[in-house]
């Protein structure tokens, strides 16, 4: 099986983009979406952990640690966060890390670059982000990109964000977009009638019975920042020419419409890398969601866990995870870059859930 699959477009100069170098981008926000009882398994048990879940992430990727909480970033039963996967491929090429504040309760205990957003609220209200704070955390993200295409001819932009599927379904139909029963879940269980509820109410509570124009609008009353966050800094640096990897699941699916709706030009220099595990959602269709927005190139890396010696690494093969902190994408890349195996990167992987287990630290480049 190749290491990597393309499901549509050609990926061929993303992938020549990639061989040379890039940067990747971990961009985190959180709402208050995520306290909803059963919307996502991102925080654990209680609905409240979910707010440091993405301080946590950024700071187990940079650090191999956390500084939020007090423990690792892994479930008390051995499921570990995708940002395992994430790191291990940054550490094989060497590549540079960034981490963006979208708007989070929880700021992380290391360096960041902050876009002046907000944390947004829970989409039920209607009011996600007020839209003068929408326009400032946009107008940032854009100027933020095109520096980094100065930097870097590839640019890999992953997220976290709990819960961030049932606001990007709330946003695709806020668009105009069919992504009702059409987004992924952290958990096998996808909890996709609790999904259709809340953005149903979203909507109609922000007034919203026709497709809006304006994607900005659409951010503000029923998205998250994210969202927002990822695609102004893709359009900054689509527009300087970078190539860009949009690595996530169906959350990008909204990404992808908010670029188009804005800057359709720079769709060109836009493609989405994810995981096999993902792909193979059929709770969800990401494939069939970028067909419906715009047929950019889709990839997927082929990773396999089912041969893990440890059963919480043998879970993603069960459908918990699946994708997350951008593990996808940054693993394509880290393929194009590195020219080694998929072998090669689980081994990486399970040493490093090994340092996980022993509740044991190591810098980047350890």
């Amino acid at each position: 099986m190749e290491a990597v699959t393309v499901h549509l477009g050609d990926f061929s100069s993303h992938m020549r983009e990639l061989g040379k170098g890039f940067l990747f981008t971990l961009v985190i926000g959180t709402t208050d979406t995520s306290l909803v009882p059963g919307i996502t398994i991102a925080g654990g048990a209680k609905p409240e952990l979910t707010h440091y879940t993405p301080a946590a992430d950024a700071e187990y990727l940079v650090l191999g640690r956390c500084r939020v909480i007090p423990t690792v970033p892994m479930t008390p039963d051995g499921k570990p966060t995708p940002a395992l996967i994430t790191r291990s491929a940054i550490k094989l090429t060497g590549s540079g890390v960034l981490v963006v504040n979208a708007g989070t309760r929880v700021r992380p205990n290391i360096p960041i670059i902050d876009l002046q957003g907000e944390p947004g609220r829970d989409i039920k209200t209607g009011l996600a982000i007020n839209r003068n704070v929408v326009n400032r955390a946009f107008d940032n993200g854009v100027i933020l990109g095109e520096n980094l295409a100065r930097v870097s001819g590839a640019i890999v932009i992953g997220e976290s964000i709990p819960a961030g599927t049932t606001t990007a379904m709330a946003f695709l139909v806020a668009m105009g977009y069919d992504a009702w029963n059409k987004m992924s879940s952290a958990s096998p269980v996808n909890p996709r009638d609790l999904k259709i509820t809340v953005a149903r109410e979203a909507l109609k509570n922000a007034g919203i019975d026709k497709p809006l124009e304006d994607p900005l609008e659409a951010v503000s009353r029923v998205g998250d920042p994210v969202i927002l966050a990822i695609g102004a800094i893709a359009i900054g640096a689509a527009r300087q020419g970078a190539k860009v990897l949009l690595a996530g699941g169906t959350q990008m699916a909204a990404v992808l419409a908010f670029i188009k709706h804005l800057d359709k030009g720079t769709l060109s220099n836009v493609a989405i890398g994810t995981t096999e595990w993902l792909i193979g959602d059929r709770t969800a269709d990401l494939v069939g969601l970028i067909r419906e927005i715009a047929e950019v190139p889709l990839a997927s890396v082929n990773l396999s866990f089912s041969d893990m010696p440890h059963e919480g690494l043998r879970a993603y093969e069960e459908g918990f995870v699946k994708e997350g902190v951008g593990a996808g994408g940054v693993s394509i890349a880290a393929i194009a870059r590195g020219g080694f195996t998929i072998k090669r990167l689980k081994e990486v992987i399970l040493g490093d859930y090994r340092v996980l287990l022993r509740g044991g630290v190591g810098g980047i480049d350890h």
